[in-house]
């Protein structure tokens, strides 16, 4: 059998010598590759499989159907846990039993098991969501210690464009009075625009909040902004590292985008991007200033 989307790739190429090494990802080659068979393995583990589940599951997929020893010499899981991932694979709907002697297990296409996780994952933030407002509900409704406020500052760090995004999101929600932006790197402007980032943006000045962005002078980044209407736009003329790439909300609240983290031997960057979230009233007030004097010495572009 012919894994899903890689026509000519033979099972017993696929699986040659997998029985020493135990990973799917050693065995492929050709056209198929490690890097389309991690993404593969790295997408159903994103939505709820666990690696053995995975390992097993995209065994039967390239395979046929198989008997649950063959399973458990293929993918190096002893017989007991190879039953214990077969039974959680099929209560989920991803494998069913062939009913014959000895009993041999098949994996549901690849195509339809993605749509089933994706439904399953689409219904349990549905639940969470009925959830969240009733915690809500609760939670306001709990009697509450009177206590005097007291402006903490704290430093928290985010990593990823997943987490920095929704934290962005949040930030210029709640935005009321003044948003200031500067957009440097195109890499993070590309992601801010896919993301709906920019959207956000042009609904807080559509609301009322005086909304200004420093952009770098470039061709990408020009094509990113271009449908911001009610947003104030300067262009400048800076470098990535002349200036930092930053948020600020309300005189209050700070995103400053850091340097890219070096991997292990010093000479390399990671692709997960790092960002500073604060309310530090001195970093606030120092990005404040870059921001307005770099607003006030350079001309708007339009």
């Amino acid at each position: 059998m012919k894994l899903n989307g890689a026509p000519g790739i033979e099972s017993k190429v696929l699986f040659k010598g997998w029985r020493n090494k135990g990973e799917l990802r050693s065995l492929i080659a050709g056209d198929v590759g490690e890097r389309k068979l991690s993404e593969i393995e790295e997408t159903l583990i994103k939505l709820g499989l666990s690696k053995k589940e995975t390992k097993v599951y995209i065994f039967l997929a390239m395979n046929g159907e198989k008997k649950a020893s063959e399973i458990s010499s293929a993918t190096s899981l002893n017989r007991t846990e190879t039953y214990k991932v077969l039974m959680k694979l099929q209560r989920m709907g991803l494998v069913s039993v062939i009913i014959e002697r000895p009993l041999k297990f098949a994996a549901l296409p690849l195509e339809d098991t993605l749509n089933l996780l994706i439904e399953s994952k689409k219904m349990s933030i549905k639940v969470l969501e009925e959830e969240k407002d009733k915690l809500i509900r609760v939670w306001r409704s709990l009697p509450k210690i009177n206590s005097i406020p007291v402006k903490r500052e704290f430093f928290q760090v985010l990593e990823g464009y997943e987490n920095i995004i929704l934290k962005a999101k949040d930030i210029i929600e709640e935005s009321e009075k003044k948003l200031c932006a500067t957009f440097v790197l195109e890499t993070h402007l590309y992601k801010f625009y896919y993301a709906g980032l920019l959207d956000y943006i042009e609904e807080a000045a559509e609301r009322g909040v005086k909304a200004m962005a420093l952009v770098v002078d470039s061709p990408a980044l020009t094509f990113f902004i271009r449908d911001l209407r009610k947003c104030r736009i300067k262009y400048i003329k800076y470098g990535a590292h002349e200036i930092p790439s930053f948020i600020i909300s309300d005189d209050e609240k700070l995103l400053l985008f850091l340097e890219q983290k070096f991997n292990g031997c010093g000479d390399e960057r990671t692709s997960e991007p790092l960002t500073l979230y604060t309310n530090c009233t001195v970093l606030v007030k120092a990005l404040n200033k870059i921001f307005c004097d770099t607003w006030e010495k350079d001309d708007q572009k339009n």
